[in-house]
């Protein structure tokens, strides 16, 4: 099999993030692994327990949860998500929680 330079193994790149969630304070790693004028895909990787605070939504984008177990909220609804699960983010405030040592990939809109 051949894997070409602009292919990203997702299992590997969130792995080595999980690993650095895990000694980072914060308890997250995030890398961008594509971006342009009109989208970008960022691997986050999250310790059990981490989070990222509610926030504004972009215009539009999904999560896909590559590991683990995550929770997607909203003032009105909570999503539970787990491996292999891809959701539609809201265009509202939201936040996420990592249920299990996670790692998710986010895919944004950017216009």
């Amino acid at each position: 099999m051949t894997i070409h330079e602009d292919v990203t193994q997702l299992d590997a790149v969130s792995a080595e993030l999980l690993e650095e969630a895990r000694r980072h304070d914060a308890h997250r790693a995030a890398r961008t692994l594509i971006t342009g004028s009109l989208q970008r895909a960022t691997v986050v990787a999250l310790a059990e327990g981490a989070e990222l605070a509610e926030h504004d939504a972009p215009p539009a984008a999904t999560l896909y949860v590559v590991t683990g177990r995550v929770q997607l909220h909203t003032h009105d609804h909570t999503w539970m998500l787990e491996r292999g699960q891809l959701v539609r983010i809201p265009p509202e405030r939201h936040g996420l929680t990592a249920l299990a040592d996670s790692a998710v990939l986010l895919t944004v809109a950017l216009h």
